[in-house]
């Protein structure tokens, strides 16, 4: 595979990302509407591009790492976007978590114009990303699954193929699922604890080594305690990531209460003011 990738989407997750690679010993190109959050980059090596078109003309793979849909959309779809500029042959991976509805039209329209897609959204947070510790869930064909596996190795511990087009998104749609029942678990608990006097770093010693353990027990319980709202992964992004589950969910007909609470205390936090910190300030929700 020709070693020249394209990356657009340089946030919290990106960033970290694209270094990965370039220490992997890809050549990286990058486009970015903000070229200051390039910056460590370019130092770096990478090139940076005025425009989508210009970014992925020599690549043989177009990463992304977008907010939301939205920006998937606009990214893949709008004037000059990817299904515009990619050569024929091109990979797309979409990283962002974004709606299986959405993975299965780029996969579609990527196959009228001879382009292969992937969703392969991602876990692990910003802490992930910068270790090389993530994990891809992927959807697609299997036989470009196997191909991109070295990309997958060069940011990441972990990929798997979830299915054809969308699976990656319906998995990680899953996993944050999981997220939310154990983050809202973990802020409830906290929150009754204080209020009744307890001491939390004791609580904390104690539960996190007992049937309650959690590795977001372990990350965020000592944040919160603390009172550290510093993000790893930002509130109103777990807010944009539990609305597409909740609406698959309803979709599918199912009811999900936990998910649904989960949904709308996030919103709340997010019209507090709080969008932009972690997700660990979900305790605010109700510590108010």
């Amino acid at each position: 595979m020709n070693q020249a990738l394209a990356f657009i989407g340089l946030g919290i997750m990106g960033k970290p990302m694209g270094r990965n690679l370039m220490n992997a010993g890809y050549e990286l190109h990058v486009y970015a509407r903000h070229p200051e959050k390039a910056r460590d980059l370019i130092n770096a090596g990478a090139r940076l591009h005025n425009s989508i078109a210009d970014c992925v003309r020599s690549a043989a793979v177009a990463l992304t790492m977008l907010g939301a849909p939205a920006d998937v959309e606009q990214v893949y779809f709008g004037r000059g976007g990817l299904m515009d500029s990619a050569r024929p042959g091109t990979f797309l991976i979409d990283m962002t978590t974004s709606s299986p509805a959405l993975a299965e039209r780029i996969f579609a329209e990527g196959q009228k114009r001879g382009l292969r897609a992937l969703d392969a959204p991602v876990t692990g947070g910003a802490k992930g990303a910068a270790e090389g510790t993530l994990s891809f869930l992927v959807g697609g064909a299997a036989a470009d699954f196997e191909r991109c596996r070295p990309l997958f190795s060069a940011m990441g511990a972990k990929a798997d193929f979830m299915g054809p087009a969308g699976k990656g998104q319906h998995a990680k749609a899953a996993n944050q699922i999981l997220v939310a029942g154990t983050l809202s678990g973990i802020c409830e608990s906290f929150a009754y604890a204080r209020r009744a006097g307890l001491d939390l770093n004791r609580l904390f010693g104690l539960v996190s080594s007992g049937s309650a353990a959690s590795r977001q027990l372990d990350t965020l319980g000592p944040k919160i305690i603390s009172g550290d709202d510093s993000p790893t992964f930002f509130v109103k992004y777990l807010a944009k990531d539990l609305r597409i589950a909740a609406e698959e969910a309803r979709s599918a007909g199912l009811s999900l209460d936990v998910l649904e609470a989960a949904l709308r205390n996030c919103l709340d936090v997010t019209a507090r003011g709080m969008g932009d910190l972690g997700t660990q300030a979900l305790i605010h929700h109700y510590e108010k």
